[in-house]
């Protein structure tokens, strides 16, 4: 997909100013084709200059000055052939996995300097920067974490202990977007009466399932990491005999 496509879908979803339109992306296109307001106004007049969509005719000047577009014809005409164009899947790349795997590699034992600064924003999921939790508080509190992930977390002062933190901060994220999701499909999918209500619930559902997918496996990240963490604390003192 590309953001022309996105922004033709939304403007025959509804003709809009460059202010709705951004403000409409952030909270529904913008979750899987994320754009900031700078390019969507870019784009608007890229379209509107190839005369995909064009503004609006107004009795009286907007207030501030402001634009309202609509697809032309030949807009609507590229976004139908888009669709029905062939494109394969696109790799997955998330550096939160990979420094699993360099973990893997390094060991987790050793002393970290503290956590990155979280902009690779977790997996998969485009949900940014640090949770807007108040400095100090307990990101899971009041979760229901599954055994042995308050261990992960807790781990001490390696490399271990680091990455813990770093798992369990993305699976806050990943909990939020997931609750933000599930509240879209309670306020715009309880009643589904025609085709365009069914595509649209099944890319919120596609949503879903992604976030679902990332909360069980970093559930499942956090539980090895504390297993591992036991197995090391034992090999260093194995105890009386």
């Amino acid at each position: 997909m590309s953001l022309p496509h996105a922004i033709l879908t939304a403007l025959l979803e509804k003709p809009s100013s460059g202010l709705e339109l951004t403000r409409r992306f952030d909270k529904s296109i913008g979750f899987f084709w994320p754009a900031t307001h700078q390019q969507i106004y870019r784009e608007l007049g890229r379209l509107e200059e190839a005369g995909l969509i064009r503004e609006l005719p107004q009795q009286q000047p907007a207030r501030g000055g402001r634009k309202e577009y609509e697809v032309l014809p030949e807009g609507r005409a590229a976004l139908i052939a888009w669709v029905g164009e062939s494109q394969d899947p696109k790799p997955v790349r998330d550096a939160l996995v990979l420094r699993l795997r360099a973990a893997a590699v390094v060991g987790t034992g050793e002393t970290g300097g503290g956590s990155g600064s979280g902009s690779d924003g977790g997996p998969g999921s485009g949900s940014g920067g640090e949770p807007d939790d108040a400095p100090g508080a307990d990101p899971g509190a009041g979760l229901d974490l599954g055994p042995g992930l308050d261990a992960a977390i807790g781990a001490g002062d390696g490399l271990g202990g680091v990455l813990g933190a770093e798992l369990f901060r993305h699976r806050e994220l990943h909990r939020r977007q997931l609750a933000e999701y599930r509240a879209i499909e309670e306020r715009d999918f309880a009643s589904m009466t025609d085709d365009r209500t069914r595509l649209q619930h099944l890319v919120l559902q596609a949503g879903i399932g992604l976030e679902t997918f990332w909360l069980d496996w970093l559930d499942r990240a956090l539980a090895q990491l504390a297993d591992g963490e036991i197995e090391e604390e034992l090999d260093a003192d194995p105890g009386e005999t």
